[in-house]
């Protein structure tokens, strides 16, 4: 049985209680859904304050419907949020495969590269509630709570927190906890959602940090259980998530760019809440998702089970023309020009005309890599 008394502070808002709470608190602050609109919507126009004020209108009637963070996620997280407004006008086609796999009477543990702040599982979740699968917890870092309202829109949305900043005893202690949290709940019938390394892909090179695996393990590990069986309960999906252009694909490289000439970068407080608005409201073209096999057989490394997960995001990536083309680009040849044609080059490399070469290249390597890894992936 899940004792969720244990886990209060980092789970989801998990009793109709705490989700009705919640809901009537963002009501009570209805500026603050307004301000998300306008981040969303952010023209002086006419036509962009009614799609504010639509938002606002939708979210805080549907608010009324929510008596848990499985109503908030389906009524206004996939029907209003990425249906009406992500969909709508920030991707061109969005498709996914390998849903068939999915048992709705199982729970799994969705595990995928990691490009987009918030959209990653979102659009996930969305692909689940299409197909008829139960939608999924999701791992966020406690980074992204900058005040309560935000608080609150992540925890109505499912959200597990990922405390970061700790001493290392107490990271420690809490990296246990949040192991026991991740197997017992799935163990109770409830998916769960976690990137495959703890930041963003900056690079384009999708890989699983074995630390995540090794976290599963943690708690059982105290009881006795082994590895195997751990691996084996927690039923793991690795997932592709593929964007056809990153809305973020310049801010990633000057901040990779400065880590390796100095060593470390230091964000600001609200560096991340920036980058997750330009991810939400900038154009990401097409969007596809892969949803792989279940790991099932006898696991009994970390460092494997990691590299199988990478396989299988390599393998299921959707390339698109933009990463095509890149890669023939940095190869100085046109190899795979008839896998670009409908791409105008011209105005994607314009996007990066006034950037130094050292970012430049950077961004186009960003693109390509995901066909290397592919190649590499398929034995090509």
């Amino acid at each position: 049985m899940f004792d969720r008394s244990k886990f209060l502070d980092i789970e989801p808002y998990g009793t109709s209680q705490e989700a009705e709470a919640a809901c009537s608190r963002v009501r009570q602050h209805p500026e603050f859904v307004f301000a998300l609109a306008t981040a969303l919507f952010p023209g002086a126009d006419e036509a962009s304050y009614a799609q504010r004020k639509w938002f606002t209108g939708a979210v805080l009637s549907r608010l009324e419907e929510v008596h848990c963070y499985d109503d908030f996620q389906k009524k206004i997280t996939c029907e209003v949020f990425l249906d009406n407004v992500i969909l709508k006008y920030t991707v061109g086609d969005f498709s996914y495969n390998g849903q068939e796999k999915l048992d709705p009477k199982q729970s799994y543990l969705f595990v995928s590269n990691h490009r987009d702040i918030v959209l990653d599982c979102a659009l996930l979740d969305l692909a689940l509630f299409r197909s008829g699968v139960p939608i999924c917890e999701m791992a966020i870092g406690d980074n992204l709570l900058t005040n309560s309202f935000i608080e609150d829109i992540f925890k109505l949305n499912g959200a597990i927190i990922v405390k970061r900043d700790l001493p290392v005893r107490e990271k420690y202690l809490e990296t246990v906890r949040l192991s026991e949290y991740f197997v017992e709940k799935i163990a109770s019938g409830k998916s769960i959602w976690v990137a495959q390394k703890s930041g963003r892909s900056k690079d384009g090179l999708d890989v699983t940090h074995p630390s995540i695996i090794k976290m599963l393990h943690l708690a059982k590990k105290r009881e006795g259980v082994s590895f195997a069986d751990v691996i084996r309960s927690c039923r793991i999906v690795p997932v592709a998530v593929s964007y056809e252009y990153d809305p973020n694909d310049i801010s990633k490289a000057r901040e990779e760019i400065m880590t390796m000439h100095d060593g470390d970068y230091s964000k600001g407080r609200y560096e991340d809440l920036f980058s997750m608005i330009r991810g939400l409201r900038e154009y990401k073209g097409n969007v596809h998702i892969t949803f792989g096999d279940v790991l099932t057989g006898e696991w009994t490394s970390p460092d494997d089970v990691a590299s199988e997960i990478d396989r299988q995001i390599h393998a299921g990536y959707r390339l698109w023309p933009t990463n095509w083309f890149s890669y023939d680009y940095l190869n100085g040849n046109s190899s795979n020009s008839d896998k670009y044609g409908s791409l105008d080059t011209e105005a994607f490399l314009a996007r990066f005309a006034h950037l130094n070469d050292e970012v430049r290249s950077f961004i186009l390597n960003s693109y390509a890599n995901p066909v290397r890894s592919q190649l590499e992936a398929l034995g090509r």
